[in-house]
């Protein structure tokens, strides 16, 4: 069984009406204003992973600021976990900052049969990740519900790139140890939550991250392919998760930098935070 744990589709509309989305959302203004930014529908994405031999694939929205174009992403992804319900696993998209409509319409993701939250963006969403009054509402829903969070993350060394943001390692400590009050709640840092891994060296760290899996989003762009190695020693490579961040790269890529470590696909997990 093959994963790609972090892809990424939206609606037709949403394509065919780009220029409108992008005075709209903060969240998609910044990622899609260069008109060679690339977005997918569900069935590009099957036809992606018939290519390159994926066998199922988790899809989010992203961190929007607009509530409408959250529900009609999240619909969307609901109807397409439908439409492919043993190739596709959905994520929703809420912003915290909304307050007591983001607990809601969370709440309605998961009666809608969405696994998960994600991806956050903290940054373009204009909200604290690590501040606990801001997220206690949406950790409420997500322990209650046994939801999974996918969190953008940021190295906070490193060249810019297009929505690299601030949710920096020690951003993503204070969500950590907020989370950890519920029992239940799981947490996906993508982008090998920004380097926070190499700090599991440390014995409180290595600690607090017992319920936190780290996907390896747009690797390639990010780091050389040692990384693979270098984090598996230390968090364990369970706790890995191989996620392409489709369409900005595909899977087949990501495959090969996992290659050139001199690892195969096989050596990561499958099932996650299950």
């Amino acid at each position: 069984m093959v994963t790609d744990f972090h892809t990424h589709i939206v609606p037709p509309g949403l394509i065919r009406d780009r220029e409108i989305w992008l005075g709209r959302d903060a969240t998609f203004r910044e990622l899609f204003s260069d008109p060679r930014a690339r977005l997918a529908t569900a069935e590009d994405l099957i036809a992606a992973m018939d290519d390159d031999g994926v066998d199922r694939s988790v899809v989010m929205g992203y961190g929007w600021t607009d509530i409408e174009l959250a529900r009609l992403c999240n619909n969307y992804i609901a109807d397409s976990v439908r439409s492919h319900p043993d190739r596709l696993i959905g994520f929703g998209s809420v912003n915290p900052a909304w307050g007591d409509k983001a607990a809601r319409e969370l709440e309605r993701c998961s009666q809608l049969g969405l696994k998960g939250l994600g991806e956050l963006h903290p940054d373009t969403q204009g909200f604290d990740l690590g501040d606990v009054d801001t997220m206690r509402s949406i950790l409420e829903v997500v322990d209650r519900y046994e939801l999974v969070i996918t969190t953008h993350s940021s190295e906070p060394v490193g060249h810019l790139y297009q929505g690299k943001g601030q949710t920096t390692p020690a951003v993503l400590m204070r969500f950590i140890e907020n989370a950890r009050t519920y029992p239940k709640v799981k947490i996906i840092c993508a982008h090998w939550g920004g380097g926070l891994p190499f700090y599991a060296l440390m014995p409180e760290v290595k600690e607090a991250l017992s319920s936190v899996w780290f996907d390896t989003a747009a690797s390639p762009f990010l780091y050389d392919a040692e990384v693979f190695k270098t984090v598996s020693s230390i968090v364990d490579a369970d706790r890995v998760l191989l996620g392409s961040d489709y369409p900005l790269i595909r899977f087949g890529r990501l495959a090969r930098h996992v290659e050139a470590a001199g690892l195969e696909v096989g050596d990561f997990s499958t099932e996650g935070p299950a």
